[in-house]
């Protein structure tokens, strides 16, 4: 059964997503918990529940590690602690390659045991037909072209596309595939940015740019990476807008040299048999 969300007739839908292209650019980011959701809902548009959640909070290498439970715990999570965003949860590899029907009936898990606006599919041509699926049952889709997290075992590594003049058709070739089935917007990621601009220009609906160009629809970055917490390579596309890591480490630094001095628990910090609240 979906949480109970409170005004949820505030929240963006993903009809109101759609109708900004070519307008306001579109803030995005990832969220993969309740107090996280709560601190970005009001700066933002749109809440992706991304399977690098594997990743970031589960030490998975890639974003295969990803289960369709997983993303169900943490679409719920986000949904709890956001308003207003409209919240987009991935759908997993497996979850959805092997068929529409397959597609619809994941699909439908996610939306019906969180509640969500949106779920997102990575493929162009490929995935065209499941695309299509969940869209006519009644399922709004976020799409994702250009490099795909979930084939970089395919690929043989994290590659940017847009490189040949073949993979600029093909990437063309997704894009219109993925517009005709039905998605309300769509991911590019890791893109020349010529012709990420060129895709933006040549969609009726709002791309949303991660290592794309900055005339995309929209934004997006993994909400770990822009604040500074990731403590792994960063890619080249994050800025980071804060500094976490550095304050995080000073903090746990000094809790454990109170500790060892015996300076915290401090009088302030402990019961006295009056009726202390906790």
């Amino acid at each position: 059964m979906a949480p109970d969300v409170s005004a949820a007739d505030t929240r963006l839908s993903a009809e109101t997503i759609r109708r900004r292209k070519g307008g306001v650019p579109i803030v995005c980011l990832t969220a993969y918990t309740y107090p996280v959701a709560r601190l970005l809902d009001d700066h933002v548009d749109l809440l992706l529940v991304g399977d690098s959640v594997a990743m970031v909070l589960h030490g998975h290498k890639t974003t295969l590690g990803a289960s369709l439970e997983m993303m169900i715990a943490h679409g719920q999570a986000v949904m709890r602690g956001s308003a207003k965003a409209c919240v987009v949860v991935d759908m997993p590899a497996g979850s959805y390659e092997d068929s529409a029907a397959q597609a619809v009936a994941s699909a439908r898990r996610i939306v019906d045991e969180t509640g969500c606006q949106a779920v997102k599919v990575e493929g162009g041509v490929d995935m065209a037909g499941q695309i299509a699926a969940i869209a006519a049952a009644g399922i709004p889709v976020m799409g994702h072209i250009g490099l795909l997290p979930q084939s970089v075992e395919k690929d043989g590594g994290y590659r940017i596309k847009g490189r040949t003049q073949e993979n600029v058709a093909a990437l063309f070739r997704d894009a219109d595939a993925v517009e005709k089935a039905g998605a309300f917007s769509v991911v590019i990621e890791g893109t020349v940015e010529t012709v990420a601009a060129d895709l933006t220009r040549h969609m009726s609906i709002p791309t949303i740019g991660i290592g794309a160009s900055g005339d995309c629809d929209g934004q997006i970055l993994v909400i770990d990476d822009m604040v500074g917490l990731t403590v792994d390579r960063v890619p080249k596309f994050v800025k980071e807008y804060a500094d976490l890591r550095s304050v995080i480490s000073d903090a746990a630094a000094r809790y454990a040299a109170e500790v060892r001095s015996r300076t915290f628990p401090g009088p302030g910090h402990v019961f006295s048999a009056s009726k202390d609240k906790a």
